[in-house]
């Protein structure tokens, strides 16, 4: 089976301005599935694809239009200092039932991961994170989890004898997932009036990431050694408050402004080892002169922008690129050893694996602030360190 056989072509009269593309716009330079469904035999970094499912979409019937609102704003920005090689493969049409959309959106996004190709994933509801969690399942590898919601969907499992999720619920999906191939999950923003304190503890006794909104809007650098330790990224656009994203039926006052949502994609784009991205919740039925459709297609200009401006300083290599920094705690003998990038500044923490951990590797390497640093030289044990360590038992 072919790729193309997942997707139906875009209508792309129907995005089109009158006048037609600049040669500097995206709907220039992106090459695209309207007639003929690209070939991929040159080199892509970037694939966009359209999912149109909404049925699990809790409480926002209507995400399932949001790709080509968002394609129309999207082929209307210019293209940044680089050369971009982005296909748009269209869009994943909702098959007979979910788990069929489920089906087609692990392959294509795993196939597309062979490749090298990094999947940008566009509309319908939040379920379809556990579509994008599933293409890793056959790459032989642990996963680095990051949401960004205003909540932590964890509600019991409609659906167990299926694959199918709901918007609400797919996280649980994921954490009983077998076989178990999650490593860390982490969430940025939620907002502890959503959350209730069990599924805080659950995160807490999992030693999974948990950051509030309140801890990243006044600092928004502190979202970037999280998003580099991310794999996949899913992004609610409901984790934006409501007067910068008004398209969401579960839109709230409280969130992200939209610059930091940008900047966080950002982020996601220059981190070597993000694989995946998806972009979900969007509602066009509730766009006010298409500002959040406009706003999405800067986040997925933003994630574009950081990706052909990676440092590529991840796996550490050659040696000669990295400074090696050691310090001891107050109350032990223990030694911390923390790596920095001559290239981009980032800091890295080494965490070991417990015995007969890793065959192949006596350390963990994990992204980390100039901060924790900091906290080593005063004796102190950073709490990254130390959740890290628990996870890797």
């Amino acid at each position: 089976m072919s790729l193309a056989d997942f997707f139906s072509p875009i209508d792309i009269k129907k995005i089109t301005p009158k006048n037609g593309y600049f040669t500097s716009q995206l709907g220039s330079k992106i090459e695209h599935y309207s007639v003929d469904f690209p070939s991929m035999e040159d080199k892509v970094d970037i694939a966009i694809i359209g999912v149109l499912d909404d049925r699990n979409a809790i409480n926002n019937p209507g995400c399932a239009l949001a790709p080509d609102y968002v394609r129309e704003k999207l082929y209307q920005l210019h293209e940044g200092s680089y050369n971009t090689k982005i296909v748009d493969l269209g869009n994943i049409t909702r098959g007979e039932t979910v788990v069929d959309t489920y089906y087609a959106l692990k392959t294509v996004v795993e196939e597309l991961m062979k490749k090298d190709i990094v999947p940008v994933i566009i509309g319908g509801g939040q379920d379809l994170t556990y579509a994008q969690y599933l293409g890793y399942e056959h790459l032989e590898q642990k996963v680095d989890l990051l949401v960004v919601d205003s909540q932590f969907d964890l509600e019991d499992d409609a659906h167990p004898e299926t694959i199918e999720a709901t918007s609400a619920s797919y996280l649980s999906k994921i954490f009983l997932h077998e076989p178990n191939y999650l490593f860390n999950y982490s969430n940025m923003g939620y907002q502890t009036y959503f959350a209730s304190q069990d599924s805080l503890r659950v995160m807490d006794k999992l030693y999974f990431d948990v950051h509030r909104l309140g801890e990243l809007t006044q600092n928004i650098a502190v979202a970037e050694p999280i998003i580099r330790n991310a794999n996949m990224l899913s992004f609610d656009v409901s984790a934006i408050r409501s007067s910068d994203a008004a398209a969401n039926a579960n839109a709230k006052p409280n969130g992200f402004y939209g610059e930091e949502a940008c900047q966080i994609c950002r982020y996601a784009g220059f981190s070597d080892k993000l694989s995946s991205i998806g972009f979900y919740e969007f509602n066009p039925a509730y766009d006010t002169n298409g500002q959040t459709a406009m706003l999405l297609s800067q986040m997925v200009w933003y994630f574009i922008d950081g990706f052909y401006n990676r440092k590529k300083d991840f796996p550490l290599n050659p040696k000669s690129q990295y400074l090696i920094y050691k310090t001891s705690l107050k109350h032990d003998d223990h030694e911390l050893v923390f790596v920095k990038s001559k290239k981009s500044d980032r800091w890295w923490m080494q965490v070991p694996y417990p015995t007969g951990g890793s065959k192949n590797e006596r350390f963990h390497l994990v992204p980390c602030r100039y901060e924790d640093y900091r906290t080593a030289t005063s004796g102190e044990m950073p709490d990254l360190w130390w959740r890290t360590y628990q996870k890797l038992n």
